[in-house]
């Protein structure tokens, strides 16, 4: 390939990249002004939850399709989804279709996030490939920070619907530049796609997702949909262990978690998911509701957190080199229950900078502690494993997200019934007032509404949102409690003597393990 090519293509994938990045943090500091205009609070967090799923169980399917067929069909249908998707979510008229056209835009980044480093490891040679690699991680750091202060400004500014339209000129060029510049030789592999493991985790972790946002809401917590549900969950849940014991190339190979230091960095990483995604999605929803925060407050409180993650990730190294895996580990889980516990703190008289802070010490924490467990597992295994062991212990992370963003959408709905009712009872000239259809928290996040309602009406339900949001905080420190505790677990001593030992064998790096390494980071 000419330099020219090369350029262009690291280009597109730089384009494809930064747009996936900014769309997992552009839309939580938007959303609640979303809300606002939409209606549907109760399906909160399934804007989040719909994205997330679609984009990480189709994420293994995708990257064996591409040794199939190739990367650029793989990449190019992806982000044509992908803009698609987007297109459809800027013209949602209600959150119903909102959330359908999320999973539709997740289909795609499902394509777009993994292939680009796999193109990567393809195209550029060893030792190129370390200094592209560093660039494109700075691509997603730099558009992660911006993300959170875009969608404020945005929705500030201009319609909401420009949170999801700003894709598609981006999206398109980098479809087209893609399209010219890069030339494949495809060398058909055969794999045994996982399908049945694929379908029966989505299964599961769908019926539970639909347990858990729509009982006590859409229907009653010991009623015959609550009940079919997680039975379905706990079934598909057993096919999907039974599937993965007996599949030729398991999507989540269970046999790595008899691994202690897999183990261990899979709980870190599940839990640090939870407190990740929880924050991201819920903190704005405070900075928004109970503040009185405009979208660009709620997208500037996140940048803390955002900037310091890839500062302390890019310290991480020579700290586990020097000190190991347990100190890193201790250190970053003992700074994200910290963060954790601020955050519970936050009540309608917190002021802006104590938000901050609170982002900026959970922000490190999350880049020690990721850093430790991606280190500790690309260590423990041969070359051949790597790639899948690497991508397995993400896989748990993003699926400990989705799960937890369900939970807390479940808590938080629950709470808001409870404290909010009162409050509406007492007030009823103004309850009466409030525009049929608009359900009572969305009238904190609506400017309009909040202006014109009486402000011992709107401090109530600031109090009562606060109070609420409380318990959502309340798990993310619970569990970070129990990430501190897990690490203790993490074997001591220098990171070296925990080295996998290959054989004369293994120095051979097959070209699969290589893609899988580069699909990974």
């Amino acid at each position: 390939m000419t330099r020219q090519a090369k350029l262009l293509v690291t280009i597109a994938l730089m384009l494809g990249m930064s747009l996936a990045a900014l769309d997992t943090t552009i839309v939580g500091t938007a959303l609640p002004s979303i809300v606002g205009k939409l209606g549907g609070i109760t399906l909160y967090s399934w804007v989040f939850s719909a994205y997330l799923l679609t984009s990480t169980t189709t994420v293994p399917i995708y990257g064996k399709l591409a040794d199939l067929y190739g990367r650029k069909p793989l990449f190019l249908f992806g982000s044509i989804l992908f803009v698609l998707g987007s297109m459809a979510c800027g013209s949602a008229q209600n959150m119903e279709q909102l959330v359908i056209f999320r999973a539709i835009q997740g289909l795609g980044a499902g394509a777009v996030q993994p292939i680009v480093l796999t193109i990567i490891g393809d195209i550029f040679a060893l030792e190129e490939r370390a200094r592209i690699q560093g660039l494109f991680s700075g691509v997603w750091g730099l558009s992660s920070v911006v993300g959170p202060a875009a969608g404020g400004l945005i929705v500030d500014h201009f319609s909401w619907r420009w949170v999801f339209f700003v894709n598609v000129p981006f999206g398109i060029a980098s479809i087209i530049l893609l399209s010219f510049s890069l030339k494949e030789h495809i060398e058909r592999k055969p794999h045994a796609l996982d399908y049945m493991g694929t379908l029966t985790l989505t299964g599961s972790i769908v019926a539970l997702l639909f347990a858990l946002l729509q009982g006590g809401t859409s229907w009653a917590w010991f009623s015959l949909p609550s009940i079919g549900l997680f039975a379905a969950a706990i079934v598909l849940l057993v096919l999907f262990l039974r599937a993965e014991q007996h599949a030729a190339e398991p999507i989540l190979p269970l046999s790595l978690f008899t691994n202690q230091i897999i183990a261990i960095a899979s709980i870190g990483g599940l839990i640090l998911g939870v407190i990740m995604f929880g924050i991201t999605t819920y903190v704005p929803l405070f900075v928004q509701g109970v503040n009185g925060g405009s979208g660009t407050s709620a997208g500037l409180t996140l940048g803390p957190l955002l900037l310091a993650w890839p500062i302390a990730a890019s310290v991480s190294g020579p700290i586990v080199l020097r000190y190991g895996y347990r100190f890193t580990a201790l250190a970053g889980s003992t700074l994200m229950l910290v963060g954790s516990a601020m955050v519970t703190l936050f009540n309608v008289h917190t002021s802006i900078w104590f938000i901050i802070v609170s982002m900026f010490i959970t922000g490190t924490g999350f880049g020690l502690a990721s850093s430790a467990y991606i280190l500790s597992v690309q260590n423990a295994v041969p070359w051949k494993l790597r790639g899948v062991a690497t991508a397995s212990t993400q896989f748990v992370r993003t699926i400990g997200g989705t799960i937890g963003v369900a939970v807390m959408g479940t808590i938080l709905n629950a709470q808001m019934a409870q404290h909010f009712a009162p409050i509406f009872a007492h007030f009823t000239a103004a309850a009466a007032s409030i525009p049929k259809g608009v359900a009572p928290a969305n009238v904190l996040l609506s400017p309009q509404l909040r202006a014109i309602l009486p402000s011992a009406f709107i401090a109530q339900l600031q109090n009562a949102l606060a109070q609420s949001l409380f318990w959502v905080y309340a798990l993310m420190l619970t569990l970070a409690i129990i990430g501190l505790i897990a690490m203790f677990f993490f074997p001591g001593g220098n990171a070296e003597q925990y080295t996998y030992k290959s054989t004369d064998d293994e120095e051979q790096q097959p070209a699969e393990a290589e893609s899988l390494a580069a699909h990974i980071g």
